[in-house]
């Protein structure tokens, strides 16, 4: 009987005009599994024609592998794509809680990408907001946790407010009234229920400085934001360098979990104020100066493709 498959052609299996091959030989032929000694064959069997099966490796060996790959994985996600932050105080009621987790986008900072109004963001203590509170000594597993980038570190410094204005931007507020950037009023609905926009710490008009953002928080009096350290280097803004990233979800806990988006106050129409219409007019006037040098060029690359295809045509008529 033969061993092996057959080799996928119409012959027969027993030529009747000739010898039929050597057991060896026919396995050969055929291209089964077998061995020149007629042995069992097949891949990572005794007898194949490869060398000997490697041992499986025991998941207790390529545990630590795994969690090394892991480490190494959430290391790199933390430090360049998303980092989670505990929410440790009530100064951005209702949006966030206290203990609410939040991820921040580390990754758009790396693109260039600054801080725009209406956005909820992570930054470093610009210095002297923060002087007074001391850090809670974190335990082993916090450290861990903080290392892998699932808990904020204990050591750094860190706040989070929403972004009222970006550089350029006049923004004021004055008792009874609401937050005005550039003479427009913000209607803000994410403001902690009862409170008012700004009663216990009018200000303004303060034009903010370029590469820097004025932040506030939604719990307005409960807030030591940018209203409060205008006597600081800086007076009360937040260099852009000093922005960790944007809060752009709510990820803990399960019932709080919430997209953070900016609010459509921001939208409206003039709130750009002169900066925009600045950064416009640079914009439109190169684009009505290159429409014409496209439409010139395309002109002069396609005028000799017609007259080859007008030639070519001719000479088939």
């Amino acid at each position: 009987m033969a061993v092996g498959a057959r080799s996928g052609h119409d012959e027969p299996e027993e030529r009747p005009d000739g010898p039929a091959d050597p057991p060896a030989q026919a396995q050969a032929d055929s291209g089964g599994g077998g061995t020149a000694d007629g042995g069992p064959g097949g891949d990572g069997e005794p007898g194949g024609s490869g060398s000997s099966p490697r041992k499986q490796r025991s998941f207790w060996k390529e545990l630590p592998l795994l969690i090394g790959i892991a480490l190494i994985l959430a290391l790199l996600i933390k430090t360049f794509l998303v980092q989670a932050f505990s929410i440790p105080s009530d100064s951005m009621q209702d949006t966030l809680q206290r203990g609410d987790r939040v991820l921040v986008d580390k990754l758009t900072p790396w693109f260039g990408s600054t801080p725009e109004r209406g956005e909820v963001v992570v930054f470093h203590d610009p210095g002297g907001w923060l002087e007074d509170q001391k850090p809670a000594e974190p335990n082993v597993v916090q450290k861990f946790l903080s290392f892998i980038g699932l808990m904020p570190s204990a050591e750094e410094k860190d706040l989070i407010k929403r972004v009222i204005a970006t550089g350029g931007d006049t923004v004021e507020c004055k008792k009874g009234g609401p937050v005005k950037v550039n003479g427009k009023a913000l209607n803000e609905p994410y403001i902690y229920p009862g409170d008012s926009a700004c009663d216990d710490m009018p200000f303004g008009p303060i034009k903010v400085p370029k590469g820097r953002i004025w932040v506030m928080g939604d719990h307005r009096q409960n807030s030591l934001d940018s209203r409060y350290h205008q006597e600081l280097p800086g007076g009360g803004t937040v260099s852009n360098d000093e922005v960790v990233g944007r809060a752009f979800t709510i990820a803990w806990p399960l019932n709080r979990i919430d997209w953070l988006g900016i609010p459509g106050t921001f939208d409206q129409k003039g709130i750009n104020g002169m900066g925009a219409v600045g950064t416009a007019a640079p914009v439109a006037a190169g684009l009505a100066g290159a429409v014409p040098i496209v439409l010139w060029r395309r002109r002069r690359l396609t005028r000799p493709s017609d007259a080859i295809e007008g030639t070519d045509l001719t000479r088939e008529g």
